[in-house]
């Protein structure tokens, strides 16, 4: 099915799929008091930032424009009363069904994200924060990471078709941060960045022939690939069948079918001993109330003398505790079940588990530039998007998703962090 596909500038208040999505296609019902003090906290807050907030009609808005404004992001409010009334009723996940909706657009999204992710902690007058339990929504209970829980989360977001994640990622195709040797990054050089990030963690694990690995999260299979191309032999597993298909297949196209194994199956249910463990970008997924888990069925399957390396994304732990019992716009549309930990979290779970961190190197500028290349890819093949029968909403939605991610990376709300991580004792364990 070909769905056309128009761009924010050209049309941006164009009609919403109601069927397909119900909380978009119209604007919450909030009362007058929860918009008003919405409309007010939004423009006290809009009006100390670095930004200009102009109509979509050309008339100025309420807002005061800061004196440097000329050099600055612009949001532009398309339905400024939509806007408003949508972030009453559901704070962060009104904001971001507004820019789905096309109620609001900007010039420079990224830089309007970066901005308010910059200043997030200062967005809301302290003493309003005190009342953020009841403005902001609890996570559902059906996002829960239980073993059926998890499959049907990361369903939602990798099974959504292999032809989406093929058009904007690089032939390594693989989705998470790549490590660059120079910025500004360069389409050309994204595979070999990719592959720097995948030989920094292999070597970390120190995997070399004969290496029993394991891998948590397969991906597309581009570093079970690499690791048996070393001499492993590499048992890697995941909950997507679609990623499950393709990886066995770029892995018969590599000629290693002999030295990798891929299988469906949830890290909680691997057996085995292994030399070798590494994951990448995949804890984010396992859910706050699960990492103790995780992290003692790393220590569980590790062999003596064993080493496990791990690719995170992080984020400040008092954001993390926040962020963590808040059901947010990403957590409904992107990544259901998915919380982003903290270093502390990270050090507190694996030492928990028996499991020293003996090395932690951050790289976040590295990820801002992956995202940038993604968004950038993704944007210009819009129309083959729209013939795999994604439509307008979808990718107003995964646009603010790429741009919003990127920002918390400009910003530094984010980072992403490469982990060294050993046995104590470096001797069995029973399993817990």
């Amino acid at each position: 099915m070909t769905v056309s596909y128009i761009t924010a500038h050209e049309s941006a208040l164009a009609p919403v799929d109601p069927a397909r999505w119900p909380d978009v296609a119209r604007p919450p019902r909030a009362s007058a008091l929860r918009t008003a003090v919405a409309e007010r906290i939004i423009g006290r807050a809009l009006a100390r930032l670095p930004l200009r907030v102009r109509h979509g009609d050309g008339e100025p808005s309420a807002y005061r424009v800061p004196r440097q404004a000329g050099s600055l992001p612009t949001l532009v409010l398309h339905d400024p009363e939509a806007f408003h009334r949508r972030i009453g009723a559901d704070g962060l996940i009104g904001f971001g069904e507004s820019y789905m909706a096309g109620e609001w657009d900007s010039d420079d999204l990224v830089g309007v994200l970066t901005v308010l992710a910059t200043h997030v902690d200062d967005l809301v007058p302290a003493p309003l924060r005190r009342l953020r339990e009841a403005w902001v929504r609890r996570r559902p209970e059906q996002q829960r990471n239980t073993p059926e829980g998890a499959r049907e989360n990361i369903h939602r977001h990798y099974d959504l078709s292999n032809e989406l994640f093929t058009l904007f990622l690089d032939r390594s195709m693989s989705y998470s941060s790549a490590v660059f040797a120079a910025f500004p990054a360069s389409p050309t050089t994204f595979a070999a960045a990719q592959h720097r990030k995948i030989d920094r963690l292999l070597d970390l694990a120190d995997v070399g022939p004969g290496t029993r690995l394991l891998e948590i999260g397969t991906g597309w299979g581009e570093l079970a690939i690499r690791a048996a191309s070393r001499g492993a032999d590499v048992l890697t597993v995941t909950l997507s069948a679609e990623q499950r298909d393709l990886a066995r297949e770029r892995i018969a196209a590599a000629g290693l079918t002999d030295r990798v194994a891929v299988e469906l199956r949830d890290y909680r249910h691997v057996e085995g001993s292994f030399d070798a463990v590494v994951s990448v970008e995949m804890i984010e997924a396992v859910g706050a109330e699960y990492w103790d888990t995780y992290f003692a069925a790393l220590r569980r399957l590790l062999a003596p003398g064993g080493r496990v390396a791990l690719q995170a994304i992080t984020m400040p732990h008092e954001r993390m505790l926040l962020t963590a019992r808040t059901h947010t716009w990403i957590s409904k549309y992107i990544f259901p079940g998915g919380v982003i930990p903290s270093r502390e979290a990270i050090t507190r779970a694996s030492a928990t588990a028996g499991l020293d961190t003996v090395a932690d190197d951050g790289f976040g500028d590295h990820y801002a530039e992956t995202l940038r290349l993604w968004r950038e890819e993704f944007d210009r093949r819009a129309d083959s998007v729209a013939a795999l029968g994604f439509d307008r909403t979808f990718h107003r939605m995964w646009d603010l998703y790429l741009a919003y991610s990127e920002a918390g990376f400009r910003s530094r709300y984010l980072d992403v962090r490469q982990l060294l991580l050993t046995a104590e004792d470096h001797g069995p364990r029973e399993p817990r």
